[in-house]
Formats: C-alpha cells, structure tokens, sequence
C-alpha cells in the first residue's frame, strides 16, 4: 500500500513539473507574440494594432474621446484601460498616426497626457490612407470570439521604422530607433531603383547624433545622442535640444548630481522649457564655457549611448534583422499589397464591365421581353438566358444565373429611360480604366515608385530631419574634470592622499585625475588620486599626470650606483602601467637623483654644477644649460655630466620653452581642433597667437588655440589670425539695394567684432576673404534693354583699409547681377619642424661638449 502512494506521489510531481514547463512556455511565447514584440509587416504591437482597429471603427472624420476608444478597444484588447491609454499617448506623441487634441503631454519635459477623458483623437489622413484597407486585411477572431480583428493592418510605407519601437518580453527585448519619414521613403524608392541605400535614426527631441557605430541597426552597433549646447555669453550656456529618450528633468537632474560630486562647476540653472527646450546653465567667472561643455557631455545626461536591437515578429516567430533587411521587407510587403489591391480593382472593374454589357445587351435587344407569359421563375431566367445567348460571345466571361437574376431586378423606369451614347461611355470609360490597371500591373516597380512618391508629396512637408548627424570627437574625462580635490603630501613619512589636511599642500585636482611621484632613488610611478597612500620615501616631485602628454618636460641630473659617473637627461613621460615603478636612473644600487625639474611647457633651465675639490680637475665649476640638450624618452641614459664627485647642484637661471610653436589642424567631421593630423592644417601656433572665425552674419571672432575650443556655429573663415592682414568684404545693402566693398582690421579682442552693419533683412554678407590680391569680375543686369559689359574690379586697389565700422565704398552704380570672385593662391605658410620624439639612449660615453677639463691620469 505504501509502495503505491509512493509511485501515485512521484507520478503526480512529474505531472505538475511539466505543466509548470508548458505553462511558462506558453506564457513566453504570449508575452513575445501577444504583447511585447512588434510585427515586421505593419510595425505595431498588437495594443497599438487594435487601438488603430478602434479608431477606424469610430471614425467619422470627427475628434472622439480618447477614453470611448479605449473604451472600444477593450473589445479587442483583454487588458486594463490604463495600458490602452497609455500606449495611445505614446502612438500620439509621435505626430504620425493620430491628430491628437488636446494636453497629450510634453516629450521635452517628460510631463504626462491628461486624463483620457479630457483629451481628444482621430486619424491622420496618412493613416486613413496608409494604414487601413478591409478588402486586403486578413482577419482573426478577437479573445472572445464575439468580433472580427486584423491578424496585421495592410501599412503600405515601413512604419516600423518611421514610429520606432521599444519592448520587453520573456528571454526578449526589441529597440528600434525612430527614422526620419522622408528618408525613410527615399530609401524604398532606391531599393526599388535597385540602388544603395542608408538609412539613420531622426529623433523629435533633435539634438546631435554619432551613427559612426550604428552597424545597420544590429544588435552590438551603438549611436552616441549629444543634446545641443550652445554658448549664449560668456557665462552662460543654453540647452535647445534634448538627446533621445531623455527629459529636460533628467538633465537637470543630472547637472545638478555632477555639480554636488564636482564634476562639473555651475552657479545655478534655470528651465525656460515650454513648447521648445531651453536650459539656461549659469557659469562661475572662472569657469571655461567650452570646458564646461565637454564636462557636461562626459559627466552628465547631456550625451547618452543607445544600444539598437531590431527584434520583430515574422510571421509567428521572433527575428533578428538590420534596419536595412525591415525595410526591404516593408518596401516589398508594400509592393505586395499595391499589387493586391490593384488585382481587386481590376476584378471589380471587369465585373463593371461585365454587367454594364450584359445589361446593354438586356436592354437594347428588349429580351426584358421574354419575362411575359413565364409560369415561373426558372422559365423566365432559362427563357432569358437563350436570348441572350447570341450576343455574349465577346464578354470576358459566361453568364451566371446570378447575374440573369440582376438583370430581372432592373427597375422599369430605369429600362425605360436608358441612354444609349451614355451606356457606350460607361463602358468606354471602364475599359480605360481597366487598360491603366493591368498597365499598372504590368509595370508594377514603377507604379509602387510613383505611390511612394506621391506619399511623399503629400504628406512629407515638414518632416525634414530635426537630428543632425556628426562624429563626435572624444571627450578625455580627466581633461574636463573640474578639480574638485585638494592634493596634499608628507613628504617626510611618503604619504601623499586628499586627507592629508595637516601637511603641506600641493595642488587641487579631480578624483579621476592620475598623480605622477619622482623619488630620490630615481624610481617614478604613477597611482590613482586617493585619500591617502603610501608611495614611498624621499619623495622629489608630485604632479598630475596626463597620459600622451609631450608639452610636460622633465630634467635630471642623477648619479649611476654609489660610486658611478653623473648624467643628465631631459626626457618626457607619455605612457605608463598604473602603480608599476620605473627606473629614471639606472638599474645599480645606490643610484640617486641630484637635480630633478619639471617643466610644464618644456622649459630648460641653466644650473651651475659644482665638483668636490681635488687635485685632478683644473676647473670644479660647471655651467649646465639643459636648452643643450635634447628631449628623448623615459628609458634614455642620457649625456654623461662628469666622472667626479658632485658637491651640490644649483639653479642659475631660469629657463624659456624649447618646444616648436605647436601644429594645429581643423577637423571639419568633428568641428574641433587637433594636433594630430587630422583635418585641415591651421598652422603653427605659439604664445598669443589666435584663430579667425567669420560668421555668415557678419561676426568675426578672435579665439584660442586650446584643443578643448569648440566650433558648433556655422563660419565663412575659420584659419589662423595674422594681425597684420587685412580682411575684405563685399556685402549688399538691402536698404539701399547696392553692392559695397570694404577692407578692415580686426583689433585683437576676445569680444564679437561686427563689420557689417546692415540690419535690413534683405542684406547679406556676398563674399569675404583674408586673401591678398582679390579680383571681383562684375556682370551686370539689363537696363532699358541694354547690356553692359561685365567690369572687373581689383578689391586691394579699389579701396584702402578702413575702420571696422565704416561702411565702404559702393561697388558700382549699375545693377549688379553675378560678381565672380578669383583669389590668387595663398603662399604657404612655412612650417617649423618640431622636436623629433624618440627615446633611443645615448650612447654612454655622450656628452655635450667640453663642460670641463680633466687632468691627465698618465
């Protein structure tokens, strides 16, 4: 007995482990086909579908309560109304689908739709012409069985990608990032033409956007969104545009985190948001705005990644595809259906054709005749039929019983009156009709170009791309954190660390900076910055350490062993493994540095060396001028100094930079300034030297060269600023109707300089240029029917330099209509080699000339 209540337990637990296994199973795949993954074919989750179903059911060209609809779709959709409501919202906010009315929420400020009571809806006249068609729907019964539902809707345009998605299931996910509408039908009419195609996300929030990394939509691509941030003055930046999927609170909230943890150094911010996006971020007077900027990109909400993930239904099962793959399939989905449709027409229309003949025939040969006298019904259709049957040959298909029964339901008044030349037209007009729809058919490809077209047309107004695509440069995180530590050191017990308050101080940094230590021994390394850590005795030198840094020069002079000869080296530290040491000196015991500097711009110093006593050196004073020597690498021995005791080391003069005035290129992809090669060549630059930008409104500006400068405004003349060359300009006066040319220099300022000082909305800056030598070449518009020969003009002789503020000289009297500019070759500018990077040893016994005389050993 208790053997079988043993077996009946084991047997019974089995029975529930495998309905648990089929129970999530089946709960999986509902989640994923029924609620969370959209279809391929019409882009929509099945909420979305069935709210759409509801909405074309209730339409009648009115607006209808947001809360009847989800009322009506709760026919469908076996969920509460909340989850209806809310994915209404989110198909509203999209301006594609639904003309909303209404507060249906704000996407900038994350603020949410009112109450699905007071708000209002109906569809675009894009969805009621894209989306819907019951003679090509397929149809499925609802959960309940009581109505009929769309197993798709037959969208004849890639609205997937257009409205994008995001959905969690069980085990799945999917993220498709919204497309921009035109480019979207652009792309289906290339694939069409059998032409290459791409297509990039466009976002309603705008901002900027990196698809360097998209990879076509795949999983494992990513894009980088940036908001837009933009300097109003010196002390303020704005907020215009929002990254996707974040709020103007989420920004805020995010400034203001970085500011608590000292990422970043703001006074306060202010939210102006509305109907548009405006941040007012409100600067310290210490505090670089450009610097600021690329803090908020690194440390803040102000630039996100978003990792793509096109997941979708095909057919019943979940894929994986590009973006490129869902729209070909959209595109030839979209084809199908036209053709579909198209052999609907046709069949209607030949059915037109069919009946409006046969009841011709009925009609004009009065067989309606064979009616009288017929004891029944199945007489008088047999009767019919035979009469017929000599006039039927040329119709495109037999006569049917049903179509006898329609011609016996003709009304009388209607046979009485019938018109012979307009039945000839009828069937005249449906047989061109019928000749455009199998030309239709015919050329099918083409016919699916031209309704992508005529989409296009009608409703792409407005709909031009609002994200602007750009590569985004690198942001290096330690050079735009603010220093929000203070740095101290003991240099006695080797401890260094942010909570060493009671010892001395050294220099403020950020969390994220990298400190460099130099030790007596000869030995560096470089650590974290740490509340406190033990790095050692006998400590020289603590710096903040900023990797590939080849402006940072270090000097030394340092003994080989115990015993050994003396060295100096100049040399610079570009790459190192964190908390590993390095030997400076060399490997031999003993070793030590006697002298050691750093030098933030390379500077060489001069020191005066001075020997022990003894009898074998005539003269035991040196003078060591570092400027002598060149800068190699880390590992470099360096030039031998002497082979006799040193008694002390001190600095005689200061010294000036040895470095070459620094190579600086534009790089237009990024809009940011390098000294890597990347780009446009500026030239070299040193000390106060400055760029030159020239705005198309007659702004000309004097910045920097600093790396971390930004150029996001659009500019006629970005190249290096020469004091002494003058700029010309030729600009049209609206008010006066005339052409004016001046010439004028800039005075060296960092505040806007305008120089052109028309306000009248219909002038604009025609040309201007730092070259030398220019020629205007003037063709002219008719007068009185005359022509006047073009006149060419040397702008240099044509006037002299003048203030910035003058107005210039008129550039002619006559209507100006074309003026061709030729600007002679500029002379190139010439470039100073700088010094060559190397860390090659020299060899042992270098040195740098004749520092000191040496008695004679023999």
């Amino acid at each position: 007995m208790e053997e079988n209540n043993l077996n009946h337990a084991e047997e019974s637990l089995k029975k529930v482990s495998g309905l648990y296994q089929d129970w999530f199973l089946d709960y999986a795949s509902y989640v994923i086909l029924d609620r969370a993954i959209p279809s391929v074919y019409d882009g929509l989750k099945p909420v979305q579908r069935r709210i759409m179903h509801s909405m074309r059911e209730l339409e009648d060209g009115r607006y209808n309560k947001v809360a009847n609809i989800v009322g009506n779709t709760m026919k469908y959709h076996p969920h509460g109304d909340a989850s209806i409501t809310d994915a209404m919202v989110q198909i509203g906010q999209k301006e594609l689908l639904i003309d909303t009315q209404g507060n249906w929420g704000n996407i900038f400020t994350g603020d949410s739709a009112a109450a699905a009571r007071y708000i209002e809806a109906r569809l675009t006249p894009f969805a009621l012409e894209v989306v819907f068609n019951p003679k090509t729907t397929e149809w499925a019964k609802s959960y309940d069985g009581r109505n009929n539902e769309p197993i798709d809707l037959p969208v004849k345009f890639p609205l997937l990608l257009a409205q994008g998605v995001e959905g969690i299931g069980v085990g799945l996910s999917t993220k498709i990032l919204p497309h921009n509408f035109n480019e979207l039908i652009n792309a289906s009419v290339a694939y069409l033409k059998k032409k290459p195609f791409q297509v990039f996300p466009d976002f309603l929030t705008e901002g900027l956007l990196d698809v360097s990394e998209y990879n076509d939509g795949q999983r494992g691509g990513k894009v980088r969104a940036r908001a837009r941030i933009t300097q109003k003055d010196k002390h303020t930046l704005i907020v215009t545009e929002l990254p996707f999927s974040k709020t103007t609170g989420d920004l805020i909230d995010s400034i203001i985190k970085a500011n608590e943890k000292g990422k970043i150094k703001i006074k306060k911010i202010e939210d102006n948001t509305s109907d548009k996006v405006e941040i007012l971020i409100h600067l310290h007077p210490d505090v670089s705005p450009d610097k600021t900027i690329d803090a908020l990109y690194a440390f803040t909400d102000c630039q996100v990644t978003i990792s793509p993930n096109a997941c979708v239904i095909v057919g019943d099962k979940p894929m994986f595809l590009n973006v490129s793959d869902i729209l070909k399939m959209n595109t030839d989905h979209t084809v199908s259906l036209l053709k579909l449709e198209l052999e609907i027409e046709l069949g209607e229309l030949e059915e037109k054709w069919h009946f409006a003949s046969l009841e011709k025939i009925f009609i004009e040969n009065e067989i309606y005749q064979e009616i009288k006298n017929r004891a029944s019904k199945e007489e008088v259709y047999s009767a019919i039929d035979l009469a017929l049957n000599p006039f039927t040959k040329h119709l495109m298909r037999k006569v049917t019983v049903e179509d006898i029964i329609r011609l016996t339901e003709l009304p009388f008044m209607r046979i009485s009156r019938y018109d012979q030349d307009k039945a000839l037209e009828n069937i005249a007009a449906l047989e061109g009709k019928i000749e455009q729809v199998k030309h239709h058919l015919a050329n099918l490809i083409t016919y699916a170009i031209d309704y992508f077209l005529n989409i296009q047309k009608k409703y792409g107004k407005n709909k031009e791309r609002r994200t602007e695509l750009r590569i985004f440069d690198t942001i290096d995180a330690t050079k735009v954190a603010v220093a929000n530590e203070k740095f101290y050191a003991n240099f006695d017990e080797g401890f260094i660390g942010t909570s060493l308050k009671k010892d001395q101080f050294l220099f403020e940094c950020s969390d994220i900076d990298d400190i460099i230590i130099f030790r007596k021994d000869g030995t560096m390394l470089v650590t974290k910055v740490e509340s406190k850590t033990f790095v050692g005795k006998n400590i020289l030198h603590v710096g903040i350490w900023k990797k590939n840094d080849k402006r940072t020069v270090y000097n030394m002079i340092y003994r080989e062993g115990k015993e050994g000869p003396y060295y100096m080296k100049r040399f610079f530290v570009t790459g190192v493994i964190r908390s590993n040491e390095y030997n400076l000196a060399s490997d031999k015991k003993g070793s030590e540095v006697l002298y050691f500097s750093a030098n933030a711009n390379g500077e060489a110093e001069v020191v005066n060396v001075l020997l022990k006593p003894s009898a074998r050196i005539r003269k035991n004073k040196l003078d060591i001028d570092f400027s002598e020597l060149a800068i190699k690498g880390r590992d470099s021995k360096g030039n031998l100094v002497t082979k006799y005791p040193i008694k002390k080391i001190e600095m005689k003069e200061e010294g000036v930079s040895t470095l070459a005035p620094r190579k600086i290129w534009f790089d237009e992809a990024v809009r940011r300034l390098n000294a890597d090669a990347r780009g446009t060549f500026l030239g070299t630059f040193k000390g106060e030297d400055k760029i030159l930008l020239v705005t198309p409104k007659g702004e000309a500006r004097l910045v920097s060269f600093d790396l971390s400068n930004r150029f996001d405004d659009e500019y006629i003349i970005l190249e290096k600023w020469k004091p002494e060359q003058s700029i010309g300009c030729i600009y049209y006066d609206g008010e006066k109707e005339r052409y004016f040319v001046k010439r004028f220099l800039l005075e060296n300022t960092n505040n806007p300089q305008l120089f052109f000082p028309s306000e009248h909305p219909k002038s604009f800056v025609e040309w201007v240029s730092t070259g030398k030598n220019a020629s205007a070449e003037l063709i002219f518009s008719k007068e009185k029917g005359k022509d006047k020969d073009p006149e060419t003009i040397l702008i240099d002789d044509f006037i002299t330099v003048k203030g910035i503020k003058a107005l210039g000289n008129q550039l002619s009297k006559d209507k100006i209509r074309t003026i061709n500019i030729t600007i002679p070759e500029p002379e190139e500018e010439e470039v100073i080699e700088e010094i060559p990077d190397t860390s090659e040893d020299f060899d042992d016994d270098g040195t740098i000339g004749n520092l000191f005389e040496e008695g004679d050993d023999n």
